[in-house]
């Protein structure tokens, strides 16, 4: 019913399929027991109370009502058209609170889509081999963490390595994959950005993308690129992220073409 749920469990260590589980079942974060080993440095309560904070006070503070008993209006936002062609790629950017999104996307995702999917989702690379076992078994859909040169194939997915942006190059007509790790301006690594331009340019109008719950504004530059190749960018809404700090960028920027909850995605 709305709450964010943490979990703190000696089970939650980096790159834990339990850790990779919880957050697929729609946990907002985790955070390892402190322990032998752990490497918080003393600063456990410090990283508990930062975490808590960040999922604790991240909605939009809606504009206060004029007079007792009335109602805040919702903000509204500039949408863009959305394009009606055929679709060459997918890709999906997401951070906090985006791996239940993108499960509940994944899971609506009609049999029929056979586009590659391409994800970028901030996870260190520990979690990479866990998070595409858990995403192949979400989606009933072929799962391979990107390497340079790969060819994604129909109705494939595609998910971003830890140490590097997830990118599209177009060869004799062909995509595919080029890890790229340049440094991004959102300072993510991954990032959406370099992912969503790699797309726009190797895909044109033909190259959509979506943008679910994450902190911060990644996203937003490789959104414009995409926009103005001709395609359209979705995103999700405020009342089903656990952050609407990505998705609001790309919505307060008005290069969203639909704001919606990941089933409606």
């Amino acid at each position: 019913r709305g709450a964010r749920v943490m979990i703190v469990s000696s089970s939650a260590d980096d790159g834990a399929a339990a850790t990779v589980r919880a957050l697929t079942l729609g946990a907002a974060d985790t955070l390892a027991k402190p322990g032998a080993g752990a490497g918080f440095g003393g600063r456990f309560a410090d990283i508990l109370a930062e975490k808590l904070l960040r999922i604790g006070h991240c909605r939009p503070v809606a504009r206060a009502a004029e007079t007792p008993g009335d109602v805040a209006p919702e903000p509204v936002f500039t949408m863009r058209p959305l394009s009606a062609g055929p679709i060459a790629c997918l890709a999906i950017g997401a951070s906090t609170g985006g791996i239940h999104a993108l499960t509940d996307l994944l899971r609506r995702l009609p049999p029929a889509f056979d586009a590659p999917i391409l994800i970028t989702q901030h996870l260190p690379p520990v979690f990479m081999p866990f998070f595409a076992a858990q995403i192949q078994e979400t989606a009933g859909r072929p799962t391979r963490v990107g390497t340079d040169g790969l060819r994604p194939r129909p109705g494939e997915i595609v998910i971003a390595p830890g140490d590097g942006h997830l990118c599209l190059v177009r060869n004799r007509g062909a995509l595919h994959v080029r890890i790229d790790r340049t440094p991004a301006p959102s300072g993510c690594l991954p990032s959406v950005d370099p992912m969503f331009a790699a797309l726009a340019q190797a895909c044109g109008a033909a190259g959509h993308g979506v943008v679910l719950s994450g902190m911060g504004r990644d996203g937003v530059l490789g959104a414009a690129a995409i926009v103005q190749a001709g395609g359209a960018v979705l995103v999700q809404d405020a009342r089903s992220s656990v952050v609407w700090g990505m998705p609001g960028a790309v919505a307060n920027a008005g290069l969203a073409s639909g704001i919606l909850d990941p089933a409606g995605l």
